[in-house]
């Protein structure tokens, strides 16, 4: 059984709440695919509606903790040594889209450190939760990173960047580098997941830029419990500020630093 503190526990019900009008939404989307307007300002929507019912139940049961969410931007609490930092739906255009791979993610921040950290699609019923010191688990089974050697028998998650922004032709030969070193390569559209399942072991390794932190700091805290190692691309220790990220098991973490730097020259 998973260890749950009083903190994790109130994390782990405030994603289910929020979940359930996620899957009521999601299941509403097949009638406004055909619509003149589209989905896309009934998704908006939705993810503001989600992150409002995080942000009510997670300040009812942690009166004066701040905050740092996508939707709300930064909100300063009274008790200045805890936030917590919320993705109310990574992987918006796979939900756009009908796609059920997307999640709640909700991280827990004590004094500049990260300690707790939940993960959860509603569509599958997957909770992903863990506890700084005290593992991480899917559900009720405990997670280990896969155990891999070699980069040729690795499947390696990414993102790609949107349209509109920086880094594309950076990516391009990032992309080459890792294909032709892996075993395969996988982009499943939403952060969160991408390190859960790394937790996991269905990915070996994952990488991505320009990334916000309330994508990765749940899923931080999954892959260290799992075992796993998690940096900046560099190999630092600066993803939130940076939003550039690599996690792998140990094995594999080294290989990859050294194959995205020679990408980059």
């Amino acid at each position: 059984m998973p260890y749950l503190s009083p903190a994790l526990n109130v994390m782990v019900a405030a994603a289910r709440k929020a979940g359930r009008g996620l899957i009521r939404d999601f299941g509403e989307l097949e009638n406004l695919q055909v619509s003149r307007k589209g989905p896309s300002d009934f998704v908006s929507a939705a993810d503001q509606r989600t992150e409002r019912i995080l942000i009510e139940e997670l300040s009812k049961a942690r009166p004066g903790y701040g905050f740092l969410a996508e939707e709300g931007g930064t909100v300063e609490g009274k008790d200045k040594t805890h936030r917590f930092i919320i993705d109310p739906l990574d992987g918006t255009t796979n939900f756009l889209h009908g796609l059920p791979q997307f999640a709640i993610s909700i991280a827990l921040e004590r004094e500049g450190t990260l300690v707790s950290g939940v993960v959860f699609n509603p569509v599958t019923d997957e909770m992903f939760v863990a506890e700084r010191g005290h593992g991480a688990f899917l559900n009720n089974t405990r997670l280990r990173v896969a155990a891999r050697k070699n980069l040729g028998d690795a499947l390696i998650a990414t993102g790609t960047p949107f349209h509109g922004t920086s880094g594309h032709e950076q990516f391009l030969v990032e992309l080459k580098a890792v294909m032709n070193a892996s075993a395969g390569i996988r982009r499943i559209g939403a952060a969160a997941l991408d390190l859960a399942w790394t937790a996991a072991g269905r990915f070996d390794a994952y990488w991505e830029r320009d990334l916000s932190p309330w994508d990765i700091a749940a899923g931080i805290v999954l892959v260290r419990e799992a075992g796993g190692v998690v940096t900046d691309i560099d190999g630092g220790q600066h993803m939130l500020e940076s939003g550039n990220l690599l996690a792998a098991n140990d094995a594999l973490h080294r290989p990859m630093l050294e194959l995205l730097g020679k990408a980059r020259g």
